[in-house]
């Protein structure tokens, strides 16, 4: 679209942010042979707007703006590479790829695992033939022309024609080359260089492996974000770094923006002048004369700011303009952006509790776990509406947040974050070793360290303007975790504006802002302190395998479920339990594994290909945000009423006449059992209530009920079975297998029941038997029956 200068233009409006017209100069691949994407094991339905003419054509840097760009992706040329080969100057290659898609992924075309390559292509250069005005240094007059890389996986090294322009290593950050000399000709080459060694070295990595299975995934190898240039003037804008201030005080008594220009190099002799617009409408302005220090800011007070929230996401555009007031106030240079006024921290509710503030008020934030995944295009989105489907689905489903596991997304991603209003934790990509719980940390080589904080830093220094972010997940389980209390202390000193999690999982060292625990299925909520809140990093895992929509054969989740309705069901359950958790235990914060399917993992919200939404939409927002069906206790559990049951732990003997035992039945002799209360199992399990120990492998219980005369069975779809079992558990009602439980729990959930048994419930006595059995780990059982109020439409 169409760039306009003018101040008064509103920047965001829907998300157009904008998008400066690219220059008429696209890449000329050596031969244009016909594209089609890779078979593979599925595709999503933005695979067809993919082509070479189309390949997220959309401006790759929201929040820094400017005119004059060239977007390079498309079809490349590319090659594996040997060791130490030097790069194919001057000589076509024999492969094709669709930039920026990895080599691994179908829509690059290819599909294949290469650990080294070559890419190679030409483009045009928007700067032949450029006929500069004085002296470029003095007067800020171009040219110079920039090579940007979104983000290449992992070492990266390019060539235009024919001289080294640059090198990189880190798999997730921008980088940018000045190729100006390089870029000698009206038609240049470019070569680019790429090794990924994958899971095979120490760098952040994420979930990515060599051999995927499990919770681990396809590689991503190579360029997997935009390629672009951008012409500039010799003094221009590199960046800007706005901070928010939404207090007031005796010396600040508006809230207001600290913008601060970043140049190279802004010096002695040129003005920055930055205006804040309201839809459109300026709001506040400030100017920055010529100043050496790299420091400088520009201050604008915004009396009656509009703040930021998930509910309110309102953005502020600014618009920057760098001038040469000795050469008559010339404009040199000009960007536009966006800011948003939000602070983030931590504090005490009204009964002292620690708790997570947005603006100064405690915020309960329930998210999801997003992996960044596609079937199609492994880390690159295939389109930009299609990375927006999952935010929107997101959004729908009534989360307010996102923990972005151990991958760093396009800056778009987050510029969708900032616009729809979706809380963000960032996780540092994992790389290195694995400890288990027990474990101390790691000690990493010097090498090792080095590079992870370099790519920690650069993460800061990329996504640090996107107000979205609330959060930096430095470790997660264990994965690469050392001198913890120094890397949080390092996150800290770099963002002291963000609310810093140490550890993700149950590695945790007592520092940072939360305290954060996994628990599958879940709910569970650490111990808040006084410093810090508690979070719930991870739950749920609910496993629902949609066919036509799977990656493989075969597919995993953590709890099994039957179909749609069950699923649903049980994410209401586990979210009634989170909400009683925030009440009960000071849970801030909930975050359900995950988004979507990844592979062989079926345990998304989404199916992988994202074609099959796996839960009622609206249904599952209400829970999101607490509001859950009302609930009728018919047999009450130990968490209201700790009743006596009979038990043995020795397997159960057969009634007389009986072929196998009939222990479950409601005549049967259970006279000799012991009683006991509920429930049955051993200290520490959690989420349990135990009155009665047990410690064996496995344990029957039974116990006559009785319900009044005027009782009427809810229906099969009500009626639930409110069970906390650990591990296998089989129930009957009245002699009817009511229910088989698999895994375990880690707190009570309710559990449709088969029609058959639920259809044995009538006024007067009636049974419950329950056998559970122990695997590993915890044990633990208790059971009861509720009806869930019918959802109204």
């Amino acid at each position: 679209m169409p760039h306009t200068t003018s101040p008064r233009r509103h920047l965001l409006a829907g998300l157009a942010i904008a998008i400066p017209a690219m220059l008429a100069h696209p890449p000329i691949a050596t031969a244009q042979p016909e594209w089609r994407p890779a078979k593979g094991p599925l595709m999503t339905q933005w695979a067809a707007d993919v082509s070479p003419r189309k390949v997220h054509p959309e401006y790759p840097r929201p929040q820094f703006v400017r005119e004059k760009w060239v977007n390079l992706n498309g079809l490349w040329q590319f090659a594996p590479a040997a060791p130490d080969e030097p790069p194919p100057l001057g000589k076509d290659l024999p492969g094709r790829i669709l930039v920026p898609f990895p080599v691994e992924s179908a829509l690059s075309g290819v599909m294949e695992r290469h650990e080294r390559l070559w890419y190679r292509t030409r483009f045009t250069n928007p700067l032949a033939g450029f006929v500069g005005i004085g002296d470029a240094a003095t007067d800020g007059v171009g040219p110079t022309l920039l090579l940007h890389f979104g983000a290449v996986d992992f070492e990266c090294e390019a060539y235009v024609n024919g001289k080294l322009v640059g090198r990189h290593r880190g798999g997730y950050d921008p980088f940018t080359f000045d190729i100006t000399r390089a870029a000698d000709t009206t038609s240049c080459e470019l070569i680019v260089g790429v090794s990924d060694p994958t899971d095979a070295g120490t760098q952040p990595r994420g979930k990515q492996v060599r051999k995927p299975e499990g919770i681990f995934y396809t590689s991503t190898t190579g360029i997997w974000q935009t390629v672009w240039l951008e012409e500039v003037p010799a003094v221009a804008l590199d960046n800007v770094l706005i901070h928010t201030d939404i207090e007031t005080s005796k010396d600040h008594p508006s809230p207001r923006a600290i913008i601060q220009p970043v140049g190279r190099p802004i010096a002695r002799g040129f003005s920055v002048e930055a205006v804040v617009l309201d839809q459109g409408k300026e709001v506040g302005r400030g100017m920055l004369t010529g100043t050496d220090e790299r420091d400088a800011v520009i201050e604008i007070p915004l009396p009656g700011a509009k703040l930021w929230s998930p509910e309110s996401p309102f953005l502020y555009d600014v618009h920057l303009t760098l001038r040469r007031p000795a050469l008559g106030n010339r404009v040199v240079d000009e960007v536009t952006s966006y800011f948003a006024m939000r602070k983030i921290s931590l504090g005490k509710d009204e009964a002292g509790t620690t708790r997570i503030l947005l603006n100064n008020k405690p915020y309960f934030a329930v998210g999801t776990l997003d992996q960044g995944f596609w079937p199609d295009g492994l880390y690159t989105a295939p389109t930009d509406e299609a990375m927006r489907y999952d935010l929107e689905q997101t959004k729908r489903l009534g989360f307010n947040m996102i923990r972005k596991h151990v991958k760093v997304e396009p800056d778009r991603w987050y510029t969708w974050c900032d616009k729809l209003g979706i809380l963000v934790w960032q996780d540092m990509p994992s790389g290195d070793k694995f400890i288990d719980p027990s474990d101390p940390d790691i000690t990493r080589t010097p090498q090792s360290a080095q590079q992870h904080e370099a790519e920690l830093r650069a993460m800061f220094n990329h996504l640090q303007n996107h107000p979205c972010i609330v959060m930096w997940v430095v470790f997660n389980e264990g994965w690469g975790q050392y001198d913890t209390p120094r890397i949080v202390n390092l996150m800290k000193r770099l963002d002291p504006s963000r609310l810093v999690d140490n550890a993700s999982g149950w590695t945790d060292r007592g520092v940072g802002d939360v305290i954060d625990m996994h628990e599958y299925p879940g709910p569970g909520a650490p111990k808040w302190e006084p410093s810090r809140a508690a979070v719930l990093g991870e739950f749920g895992g609910l496993g629902l395998r949609i066919d036509g929509h799977t990656w493989a054969k075969d597919s995993w989740g953590y709890q099994g479920m039957a179909d749609q309705d069950e699923l649903t069901d049980r994410y209401i359950s586990l979210l009634r339990g989170v909400y009683q958790l925030r009440d009960s235990a000071g849970l801030c914060a909930a975050v359900y594994t995950q988004t979507t399917d990844v592979e062989t993992e079926c345990n998304g919200l989404m199916t992988y290909d994202r074609a099959v939404l796996k839960v009622d939409a609206d249904r599952v927002a209400a829970a999101n945000r607490g509001v859950f069906p009302g609930l009728r206790t018919i047999l009450a559990t130990a968490q209201t009423d700790a009743a006596l049951w009979r038990y043995t732990t020795a397997p159960p003997n057969a009634a007389a006449g009986a072929a196998v035992s009939d222990w479950f039945n409601p005549g049967f002799d259970d006279s000799t059992w012991p009683r006991g209360a509920s429930g049955f199992g051993t200290p520490g399990t959690p989420g349990t209530i135990i009155s009665t120990k047990w410690d064996t492998t496995d344990i029957w219980i039974r116990r006559p009920f009785e319900l009044p005369g005027d009782f009427h069975a809810p229906s099969p779809a009500n009626l639930r079975l409110l069970i906390h079992h650990d591990e296998d558990a089989e129930v009957y009602l009245n002699g009817v297998l009511a229910a088989r439980l698999t895994g375990y729990t880690t707190a009570y959930g309710d559990v449709r029941i088969q029609p058959a048994a639920a259809a044995t419930l009538k006024p007067g006595k009636n049974s419950i038997a329950v056998h559970c059995k122990q695997t590993r780990g915890g044990q633990y059982i208790d059971a009861g029956l509720i009806e869930i109020e019918p959802p109204t439409k």
